[in-house]
């Protein structure tokens, strides 16, 4: 399971100030997918973070929480510049597709209505699912499932769910910052997930530093 994990050097939807530091103190941990967000550092900074990543050979994710066509054509801009792998995030627009699809850039777009920062998800599972074959037929990689920020009933029932029957890989976004969380998401099942704020927040080790919360989650994740 620990494949499926991408740690992200983000803090409430924003990337931390040293996350250049933190990633140096945690390269040699076994975990191949790092990212953060395309908020917190300037973008030279976010260029040079990446350059040490893939340096390291990981696989690198730019996510992008910003809602207008304007915004989100500069994040997939960003991503390519700064040299992602991959991009997650965004409103789906045909314009960020097409300027995706010119690169090669693997995109994963919001699926659901997704609002305000800290992001919140709204929608039904049947119009998400909808949403995500026509993202898969536009060309899409995957999608982008904020599960635990649902607000419109269990995030639980609502992930499982969709992640069950999406046409098109899912990384599950946000929110998981404990073992039994984990646990559910095995059950699951996605193609990814994400962890970032559970490791700044010291969830795993009270006193720890973010590489001891890490080296926690990464022997979980190892006996799964």
């Amino acid at each position: 399971m620990l494949e499926k994990l991408i740690v992200m050097l983000t803090h409430n939807d924003v990337t931390v100030k040293n996350a250049k530091e933190t990633f140096e103190a945690c390269k040699d941990l076994p975990v191949v997918n790092w990212g953060f967000k395309d908020v917190g550092l300037e973008p030279h900074k976010m260029k040079e973070l990446c350059g040490m990543m893939e340096k390291e050979g990981k696989t690198t994710f730019l996510e992008v929480v910003t809602y207008s066509e304007e915004e989100c054509m500069r994040g997939a801009k960003l991503a390519v510049e700064c040299g992602f792998d991959c991009l997650l995030g965004t409103i789906f627009y045909d314009s960020v597709m097409e300027y995706v699809k010119s690169t090669n850039l693997k995109y994963f777009p919001f699926v659901g209505n997704v609002s305000q920062s800290p992001s919140v998800l709204e929608g039904s599972c049947d119009y998400m699912l909808e949403q995500a074959g026509k993202f898969k037929d536009a060309g899409a990689c995957g999608v982008d499932l904020l599960g635990y920020r649902y607000a419109e009933g269990d995030p639980n029932v609502l992930s499982a769910a969709f992640v069950k029957a999406s046409p098109i890989p899912t990384v599950l976004a946000g929110s998981i910052g404990s073992e039994e969380r984990m646990l559910l998401v095995k059950q699951m099942d996605p193609a990814y997930f994400t962890m970032g704020s559970a490791l700044f927040t010291k969830n795993f080790v009270k006193e720890g530093s973010f590489r001891e919360n890490l080296e926690v989650v990464v022997s979980f994740l190892q006996k799964q």
